[in-house]
């Protein structure tokens, strides 16, 4: 976290937490705070609370809320945290990311909204009036792989000169989409990957940090990647960021064999970190996955608890 002229710059790892629940199906509020004292020791620059990893999607809004409070009193302004607030509704965004600001987050995460199905137009006017309803920091979040509707790079454009929006989570998987909004808006807000496979490429080429699923297995392999992408300067030096990339991408495309979080969620049990518990609709991972995801956390230098008692 960089302070600028009085305003927030998030940049490096920034960790997409998944939320740790119970068999029961309960937030798992101990192994949560395990994990924010895991990233901050890892170097962790940032993390996103409630986001997609973390299962926004199931929880009510009193969890959402107590997620939240409970990542931002762990981490106690050791790094940033990001509340994710979005919605499909503009009313219920607005209310989600005041509770945000009134809980101590240092910023907002905002998907667009989903199932709807807005106009350029309306995705325009929805995030234009959470930024003026709240006075928080506001990253954008672009997903269209899961929300129906893709944000344009022209709609990212008008927003940008927006006061409190800060930021753009990229998270359309296409290279050429990161490259296109660091042009037009780059130099007014802050762009993200939020691409496990592509973002430390887009990093080695003016991206600000990467809103990670993978750092949630390897928080520290992750934060020195990003920071080696963002200073690379020579051939040699971005040469190493790509052979250091190499190790961790077979979980980079590992953890979406399945719909996230279900994969990372395995995973981090795997390594005895969190208990098996998810949401349904979401379901435990197929048996068919665990050893690919075990080669891959293999391949990455982490040992799970599972493939050591093989």
């Amino acid at each position: 976290m960089i302070q600028e002229d009085g305003e927030l710059v998030i940049s490096g790892s920034i960790v997409a937490l998944v939320t740790p629940m119970l068999d029961t199906g309960e937030v798992d509020f101990p192994a949560l705070q395990r994990l924010v004292e895991w990233h901050i020791v890892a170097k962790t620059d940032a993390i996103v609370a409630v986001g997609t990893t973390g299962e926004s999607a199931t929880l009510n809004v009193d969890e959402h809320q107590a997620v939240i409070k409970a990542v931002v009193e762990t981490a106690a302004g050791r790094l940033p945290v990001i509340a994710g607030t979005g919605a499909n509704s503009t009313a219920e965004a607005i209310e989600l990311t005041a509770a945000a600001k009134c809980l101590g987050a240092d910023a907002s995460l905002s998907v667009t909204p989903y199932y709807n199905k807005p106009s350029q137009e309306g995705l325009y006017l929805h995030h234009k009036a959470i930024a003026e309803a709240v006075d928080l920091p506001n990253i954008l979040y672009n997903v269209p792989g899961r929300t129906a509707v893709d944000m344009l790079p022209e709609t990212t454009a008008r927003l940008a000169d927006i006061p409190n929006i800060i930021g753009i989570k990229d998270a359309t998987g296409q290279l050429s989409r990161g490259l296109e909004l660091l042009k037009i808006c780059g130099d007014k807000i802050a762009v993200y990957s939020g691409d496990d496979a592509t973002a430390i490429e887009f990093l080695l080429q003016g991206g600000m940090g990467n809103v990670s699923v993978t750092a949630n297995v390897a928080p520290q392999a992750m934060s020195r990647l990003c920071a080696l992408a963002m200073s690379a300067s020579t051939e040699e030096q971005q040469q190493e960021v790509r052979r250091l990339n190499d190790l961790l991408m077979p979980l980079n495309n590992d953890l979406f064999v399945e719909a996230n979080p279900i994969p990372v969620k395995w995973a981090l049990s795997s390594m005895g970190l969190i208990g098996l518990g998810i949401r349904l609709p979401l379901t435990p991972l197929a048996e068919l996955y665990h050893q690919r995801i075990e080669a891959a956390l293999e391949v990455a230098g982490i040992n799970s608890v599972a493939h050591a008692s093989n």
